[in-house]
């Protein structure tokens, strides 16, 4: 049986009109409604249910909009738009608006057949956001099947939560916790990555022998590696067992030459060029050993490698960048600088006397053990680390840690010993596996019969020393809270451990239930966020922290984190400063905090970063000279961070612990510097950085992103908002539909570009009623303000004046809906027919709006894929339909600011549009000619995106659907001649 209508076509069933998609069989259509979205496609059997064609109905005559109806219906149904006729099949439907800047990858990856790439654009840029629009991309042309982004458990969520509510994508996140129940419901000898084509994994669950044959051999045709740098090491370091099983996973992924493969980083280098080789061979095996300095080198590395600082895309498409003008230009508002500040603060007595007490004990377990063999040796030297680095933390840490045994005493060997005891007490840079490394560390071993009075006598006094009589460091940080929020700041306070950050939490706190006030005011809000946490749970703590606060300008939020929240959760919209209360023994470990607020979407111009740090405890003070200080220097200078090598950085903090064990207090500190072990680790590090810090500013003109060319991107660009509208249209489009629909909109007086508030409390139902869920039914309720940003960066509870934003795609489908029924309640601010006297015009003038759809055979190694694609178009024409004078399309365009100058009589301008309305049908040859123009543009579009692969345009085919759907006409008289020419056939 013959398919009865073709996709694309128009069809009646259930009292309304649809549109067939190209997944249609002879005896199932699936259809999408008429100006609706993908949300509402449905399924139909013509077996059961009456279905039959449709044709588009015309515009009626007597049901006219003024000069604005138009432009209204015209934005009104781009937004609505899910499958634009572009060359990127998925843009229209995705609920994200890329920055012009975050095309460039996708325009490298279409010029492959199999996609390889590493992207490793700076942090804060939207790396998640680019690899996204690929993945997209590459599902909607059928070039991938399936999806599998590999990751850290903590960020599992977070990746699930991008894709489903910015590119649509429905993933399953497969961890340890959830595979039990996922295998459930499996059938037998199923494999979960077979039923399951997207999916979220841990890739130090998947890793593992157990689990990594079964998804190599059912892999998706699609791979995402998030923070790829952590799985590879350099030639000559010593490498984990975990990393040794991460990157044989890669290496056994990639090994399928037809597997697409993005691999996602903002630390390539990790500060050894031989871990960036390897990272390479894995994106293609010839990058790991071509000469990246020669002509050749550099052009194949061009292919499949994009790195980009703040710097090189803050401000793009401009006359800078090769364009003849700035009518393109983006400028992105990132952070302009980081104000830093070094704030001091010194022991009280008591404390003093603890910390020498506690070195004391520590020095002599050290040199007792060394003595016993190596391995009591290193389970000590753990332990001695574990008890400093909790009491320069905080009393409640050092008191727990006193209170329990250390974990690398139960080591059988001094290697297991380090295995066991380096996680809990150092900072590696490289570290994926965040979750459970901000407990606080044990320092009890069971060696010796009194160690445990001495440890709980040390923990008592610890106990005692909380609260700011005692705990100098806490009275220094409530003062600087103090400030910074005086200065209007909401700050997040990073922490080492735990204990430390609940401390600070109930120190710093008001307590409702026991009317306690807290010493930073009765209007600032703390919460804390540690591991005790799910990734989940920590979200919602975040929000709960933003909730509570409100809306009051005078609120403050102050956030208690460890390092749980040190990567991959984005805080620029809730908070914009922050407070290392705990030095890292890592400088990138500051650097990931850091860019927790200081990224695309912070409003603050400026980020303040205030380091605290002891100046009398032995640690803190050489710590930050020698390695934060040094690290900020370099990145002040490149631009961007350089990793220091994880064992350099734990050869100076060694020896910094040695020091202060073996030589105590009796020295003045400044004779660290002058130890043999100090000077031989500081001139390792010096050496390896500086190395490390020449070959990054090399690689900055060697690795530039050539190429694609700003002009190739601009011309995209251009494309894109032709066929989908840009942010001056949308801006207009909600201020002017809002105004009409009766809603009350403050700031709105300003020019375009600029915020404002709108409350819809007074606008129809039906907009109330689509608002709820999408910015909650107690703000529609209660009639609160909604803010509209004119950055695309927005947080929860504010819309964003860009297309994709869902406050914005509410209001669209309300305005076009009502457009499309004469019989709707309420306002109505788009018509489909309009006459305007003005004298923008000279003779008579009509404009089309015209709907086409446009038929896509997209090959692919997967087969051929059909698709219906949708413009909207303005055509204007002087005269009659017959003996039209048809104009350029810009000048078209130009009538949607015409502005009426006289008053159009009702039934004047009704008899004006009869006999245009009656005349049309003489314009549909011409209708139809441009609709196979803009099928051929389309073709051509398709082809120069992927111009660089010849396979990948053979066989693709576009042609127009017919007859078009004329949506809106309109028609412009000239004002001095509205008797005579206004009205003549």
């Amino acid at each position: 049986m013959a398919l009865t209508y073709s996709a694309g076509s128009l069809v009646t069933a259930r009292g309304r009109d649809w549109v067939v998609l190209p997944e249609s069989e002879p005896d199932l259509l699936v259809l999408r409604p008429l100006g609706g979205s993908d949300d509402d496609v449905a399924a139909v059997f013509p077996a059961f249910e009456e279905v039959k064609g449709a044709e588009f109905a015309p515009p009626q005559a007597g049901d006219l909009g003024d000069q604005r109806a138009a432009g209204l219906l015209r934005t009104a149904l781009r937004v609505g738009f899910r499958s634009g006729a572009g060359p990127f099949r998925s843009l229209a439907g995705i609920a994200v608006e890329p920055r012009a800047y975050q095309l460039v990858p996708l325009l490298m990856a279409l010029r492959q057949k199999t996609v390889r790439m590493l992207i490793s654009d700076d942090v804060g840029i939207g790396k998640t956001i680019e690899s996204g629009l690929i993945a997209s991309e590459l599902l909607a042309q059928g070039e991938a099947t399936g999806l599998a982004v590999l990751c850290s458990p903590a960020l599992a969520e977070q990746w699930q939560q991008e894709l489903r509510s910015k590119f649509g994508i429905d993933a399953e996140l497969v961890l340890a916790s959830t595979v039990s129940r996922l295998e459930r419901g499996l059938d037998l000898g199923q494999s979960l990555f077979d039923r399951y084509p997207n999916v979220i994994v841990s890739t130090d669950f998947i890793k593992s022998t157990r689990h990594r044959d079964d998804f190599v051999r059912h892999c998706p045709d699609l791979v995402i590696v998030d923070e790829a740098h952590t799985c590879v090491a350099a030639d000559d370091t010593k490498t984990s067992t975990q990393n040794q099983l991460r990157y044989e996973l890669l290496r056994r992924v990639a090994e399928d030459t037809e597997r697409h493969l993005l691999l996602v980083t903002a630390t390539p280098h990790s500060g050894k060029e031989s871990a960036f080789r390897n990272l390479l061979g894995l994106v293609k095996p010839e990058l790991a050993h071509v000469h990246l300095d020669s002509e050749t080198g550099r052009k194949l590395l061009a292919q499949h490698f994009v790195a980009r600082k703040r710097a090189d895309v803050r401000q793009y498409l401009t006359k800078e960048d090769g364009l003849a003008d700035d009518s393109l230009a983006e400028r992105t508002a990132f952070p302009s600088d980081r104000y830093f500040k070094d704030e001091t603060y010194k022991l009280s007595p008591q404390y003093r006397a603890l910390l020498d007490d506690a070195i004391a004990y520590a020095s002599e377990r050290v040199e007792e053990a060394g003595g016993q063999g190596r391995r009591e040796a290193r389970i000590a030297w753990w332990s001695a680390i574990a008890l400093l680095r909790s009491l320069v933390s905080s009393p409640r840490a050092a008191a727990q840690t006193l209170r329990t045994r250390s974990a690398a005493a139960v080591a059988a060997s001094a290697e297991e010993a380090d295995r066991l005891g380096a996680p809990l007490t150092s900072d590696s840079a490289d570290s994926d596996a965040l979750e459970g490394m901000d407990v606080a560390p044990g320092a009890e071993t069971e060696t010796e019969e009194n160690a445990g009075s001495r440890l709980a006598e040390l923990a008592a006094r610890a106990k005692a020393l909380e609260a700011p009589e005692h705990d100098l460091k806490l009275k220094a940080l409530i003062k600087h809270l103090k400030a910074l929020l005086a200065d209007g700041y909401n700050p997040i306070v990073f922490c080492r451990y735990i204990p430390t950050a609940e401390y600070l939490a109930e120190q710093l706190g008001n307590d409702a239930e026991t009317k306690k006030r807290g010493p930073l005011g009765a209007k600032t809000v703390v919460k804390a966020v540690t591991g005790t946490l799910s990734p989940q749970q920590r979200v919602g703590r975040i929000e709960e922290l933003a909730t509570e606060a409100g809306e009051d300008a005078a609120a403050r939020r102050v956030l208690i984190a460890t390092d749980c929240l040190s990567e991959g959760v984005n805080l620029q919209h809730y908070f914009d400063a922050v407070v290392h209360y705990d030095l890292a023994w890592n400088p990138t470990r500051h650097d990931q905090r850091e860019g927790r607020v200081d990224r695309y979407g912070q409003k603050r111009d400026e980020v303040r970063v205030i380091t605290l740090y002891g100046d009398d405890n032995g640690i803190d003070g050489k710590v930050l000279e020698v390695l934060i200080k040094k690290h900020r220097q370099i990145k002040k200078d490149l631009g961007i961070s350089v990793s220091v090598p994880d064992e350099m950085s734990t050869g100076v903090t060694d020896a910094i612990v040695e020091w202060l064990l073996m030589r105590g207090r009796q020295g003045e500190q400044e004779a660290l510097f002058g130890s043999d072990a100090f000077q031989q680790s500081f001139a390792d590090l010096e050496q390896d950085w500086n190395s490390a810090a020449e070959r990054e500013k090399a690689s900055q003109s060697r690795f530039a992103q050539r190429s694609i060319h700003p002009e190739e991107v601009a011309r995209e660009v251009a494309a894109v908002r032709e066929a989908l509208g840009g942010a001056g249209e949308i801006d207009t489009f909600v201020r002017e539909s809002l105004n009409a629909l009766g809603a009350v909109l403050r700031g709105a007086d300003g020019p375009a570009g600029t915020d404002f508030t709108a409350q819809v409390g007074g606008t129809p139902a039906g907009l109330r009623d689509a608002l709820a869920p999408v910015v909650g039914a107690e703000t529609i309720e209660r009639d609160r303000a909604i803010p509209f940003r004119a950055d695309p960066a927005v947080a929860r509870g504010e819309a964003a004046l860009v297309r994709t934003d869902p406050v914005v795609g509410a209001l669209a489908s309300h305005v076009l809906n009502s457009a499309l029924d004469v019989q709707a309640n309420g306002a109505r601010p788009a018509r489909r027919c309009g006459v305007v006297t003005t004298d923008a015009v000279s003779t008579r003038t009509t404009l089309l709006l015209v709907r086409y759809r446009f038929h896509l055979t997209l090959p692919s190694r997967n087969g051929e894929k059909q698709v219906v694609a949708e413009d909207a178009r303005l055509l204007a024409f002087e005269g009659s339909p017959k003996n039209a004078v048809w104009l350029p399309p810009e000048r078209a365009v130009e009538l949607l600011s015409a502005q009426a100058t006289e008053n159009t009589l009702a039934a004047s301008g009704e008899r004006t549009m009869t006999r245009i309305l009656d005349q049309l049908g003489d314009a549909t040859a011409y209708l139809e000619s441009y609709g196979d123009e803009l099928a051929a543009e389309l073709d051509a579009s398709h082809r120069r995106v992927r111009a660089a692969s010849g396979e990948i345009v053979r066989g693709l085919s576009v042609t127009a659907q017919k007859p078009a759907d004329v949506l809106g006409t309109y028609v412009y008289l000239p004002a001095a001649s509205v008797t005579t020419a206004g009205v003549s056939a």
